[in-house]
């Protein structure tokens, strides 16, 4: 088998819920030149940290991106970063803002000295890590206006779905294949 990702099962799966739309939450730390691609192909996007940043802060923070099928980045995005954690994906039936203010609640999070560290929710490795573990509160809070979170697993031919579940996180690991004679590694 290939190891090259099927971008049609990708985008299949990231697409899959009809009249939601799909968000990308990009950290410009692993995304390279990601605020000038962004203005490049006139992405609906906004950066997640609040203020007049530095351009070195510019260029690695996070940033929430409206995530169109069929789009120049939308190719971009799963061809070139699929598999290299360049974020995760949000569906939701919220608008943009709804969305925006949400990402930006929990970018700072307190350890239990009280000192606040930035969580690094948009680094896919960190969010399959992290919401297995959520409590029914944390789970309300982390999808409130989100029905599904998409990432790539430690496999790129492996995507994960997560959603709430009541008090428990869904969550669905799905094998990337063209079809379904082929067998996992």
């Amino acid at each position: 088998m290939s190891d090259k990702i099927p971008l049609g099962v990708l985008r299949e799966q990231i697409f899959a819920i009809p009249d939601a739309t799909v968000y990308a939450v990009l950290d410009g730390a692993s995304v390279p030149e990601l605020p000038q691609m962004l203005a490049r192909w006139q992405i609906e996007s906004v950066c997640l940290l609040r203020g007049e940043l530095e351009p070195d802060v510019a260029q690695a923070a996070p940033y929430l991106a409206v995530f169109q099928p069929e789009t120049p980045f939308a190719e971009w995005v799963l061809s070139e970063g699929w598999g290299k954690h360049w974020g995760i994906f949000a569906v939701s039936n919220a608008n943009f803002r709804a969305l925006r203010q949400h990402f930006r609640t929990f970018l700072m999070v307190y350890t239990p000295e009280g000192k606040p560290v930035y969580f690094r929710y948009y680094d896919p490795r960190v969010l399959r890590v992290y919401l297995p573990t959520c409590n029914a509160k944390e789970l309300r809070i982390v999808f409130s206006p989100v029905l599904r979170y998409i990432a790539e697993d430690e496999d790129p031919m492996v995507l994960l779905k997560f959603w709430s579940d009541g008090p428990q996180c869904g969550s669905e690991r799905v094998r990337l294949m063209r079809n379904v004679a082929q067998q996992p590694k």
